[in-house]
């Protein structure tokens, strides 16, 4: 059974509270950096795999897309995206896990997920899929938890602190020890899937991608002098960024 932790209610709650706050990584790190890796895709169609509440999917009619799919599996992000999305022409969301998603063959330009790819378990199963929705020359744009990050979740303190409570830094171990992770974030035992970088990349390689760019970006200076607590994230990756082409076979 595939998990849906955004529809668990004190999860929900909490993380609602992060996103309006803006206290978190997405809009001063992770939506940039996503977002600049993203073509002009005039006329074309797009899809976004874990939509959550749908903001990208309003970004890529922006970027000159006919018809954008959104799909989620969580039923709270998908009203919340249907509200948002209110008026939007051109965007179907779907109210499923990502894994159990189908299209035929050459229905996309372009493929988008936001940091949601380190909650599925058979990553391989998945591009392999989203190669074959592909069309010739499509992009597929993602991010993930950085593996420096997803390591030792559920093993070890992410910061090593000192008896002020002052980073020292951040602890890495179990890295080659690939599969589940168990943490706390808002609730116990969130599922990840933890993969090394080579892992990721060689898979998509071996599913008939070729890596046109990779991120492990920070936020910008600017935003670094309104909140101070993002010069840590220079100290190690949050996120790393991947975008693949799908190979045209000659």
């Amino acid at each position: 059974m595939k998990q849906n932790i955004y529809d668990d209610p004190t999860f929900f709650a909490g993380y609602s509270t992060l996103r309006k706050t803006q206290s978190g990584l997405n809009e001063v790190l992770e939506q940039p950096a996503i977002n600049s890796l993203l073509p002009n895709i005039s006329g074309g169609s797009a899809l976004d795999l874990g939509c959550g509440a749908g903001g990208q999917c309003a970004r890529l009619l922006e970027l000159g897309a006919y018809s954008v799919a959104g799909v989620d599996i969580s039923r709270n992000m998908i009203e919340v995206a249907r509200e948002k999305l209110k008026g939007c022409n051109g965007i179907n969301l779907h109210c499923m896990a990502i894994e159990d998603f189908t299209a035929p063959e050459n229905s996309f330009d372009l493929v988008v997920s936001s940091l949601a790819f380190h909650y599925v378990k058979d990553i391989e199963s998945l591009f392999r899929n989203i190669h074959a929705w592909l069309k010739d020359s499509g992009l597929l744009v993602f991010s993930v938890e950085h593996p420096m990050a997803t390591c030792t979740q559920g093993i070890l303190p992410g910061w090593q602190r000192n008896e002020n409570n002052e980073k020292i830094h951040w602890q890495v171990d179990c890295y080659a020890d690939e599969g589940i992770r168990k943490s706390r974030w808002f609730v116990d035992g969130v599922i990840k899937y933890h993969r090394t970088v080579s892992t990721i990349v060689n898979t998509l390689i071996d599913n008939g991608f070729c890596i046109r760019r990779m991120l492990e970006p920070h936020a910008s200076e600017d935003a670094e002098k309104v909140r101070t607590d993002l010069l840590d994230e220079r100290r190690r990756p949050p996120f790393l960024f991947v975008k693949a082409q799908k190979a045209v076979q000659v």
